[in-house]
């Protein structure tokens, strides 16, 4: 006997399952960064000091060339280097150009047009003899916008490279080479692990709500919920930030945070310090 298989419509997703959804995917995505941090690559195997200075110096490089080829360039060399780093290049490309694009193109947007970029036209929008109205896509506003996204574009690549191939609690160590005053350095480290813990709390009370919700909740209730919880949660964190201080003081912290890891100089680091600089200052040149 053939059975009938009847087609079923999956429930529309509600408030509470896309918050904890996206809670979800952006812890995901934190534990995974850590875990290509710690792989045997080629920018894991560097000194952090050294890859910071080298991602300044492309970074500067970038800023100051005016060579479309030239920052077009340096963006592609990061692509084989996030290989030979065993950087997933999917995971890579999201991470630059999943929302980049969208919050950099409204900035660049007004810059195609011809008020803000008067030059030749590459499409006429509108055109009109009385009242005298004129507006135009231009050459050069689309040259300034291609400057735009491709800078910022290849900047956010160099520095999310950084970021993925280094711990961040060595890279914020290594900021000392910067001469960046500890106290900055100990709040930016706080931050980013006080974020996850507060990330973690949030997934827990969200997950709490569902399993406990039979059937369908109306929004307005889903609402009333949110708010409540938004002051629940400001409650924990500020009594965690109390608890965290005092913790921190009875094991010996005295205003210095202190790594158990020595950051030590090699043959190698300087080496590709030097290609990095040279790499920027070729690009500099070329770019002018």
């Amino acid at each position: 006997m053939k059975q009938i298989q009847i087609p079923t419509r999956r429930a529309p997703r509600g408030l509470l399952e896309k918050t904890l959804g996206d809670i979800t995917h952006t812890l995901e995505q934190t534990l995974f960064a850590e875990e290509i941090a710690r792989e045997q690559g080629f920018l894991q195997s560097l000194d952090p000091r050294a890859k910071l200075a080298g991602a300044l110096a492309l970074l500067l490089a970038i800023s100051f060339s005016q060579s479309l080829f030239v920052i077009l360039a340096l963006y592609a060399l990061t692509l084989p280097v996030a290989a030979a780093s065993r950087v997933p290049m999917g995971f890579y490309l999201k991470r630059v150009w999943m929302f980049m694009p969208f919050f950099t193109g409204i900035v660049a947007l007004p810059a195609l047009f011809s008020p803000f970029s008067p030059g030749a036209p590459l499409v006429v929008l509108l055109d009109l003899a009385a009242p005298r109205l004129y507006l135009a896509i231009t050459a050069p506003g689309v040259i300034a916008a291609a400057f735009l996204l491709l800078r910022v574009g290849a900047s956010v690549s160099i520095a999310v490279l950084l970021v993925l191939t280094t711990r961040w609690a060595v890279l914020l160590n290594s900021l000392r080479v910067l001469r960046v005053p500890q106290a900055f350095v100990l709040i930016l480290g706080m931050t980013y692990r006080y974020i996850y813990v507060l990330l973690r709390t949030a997934n827990n009370m969200f997950l709490a709500r569902t399993s406990r919700v039979v059937g369908r909740v109306s929004g307005a209730e889903n609402r009333r919920w949110l708010a409540a919880s938004m002051g629940t949660l400001l409650a924990k964190s500020y009594a965690m930030s109390d608890d965290v201080y005092l913790a921190m003081q009875s094991r010996g912290f005295r205003g210095q945070a202190r790594v158990m890891e020595t950051l030590v100089w090699r043959a190698a680091d300087w080496v590709w310090l030097a290609v990095f600089v040279a790499v920027a200052a070729v690009a500099v040149w070329l770019g002018r």
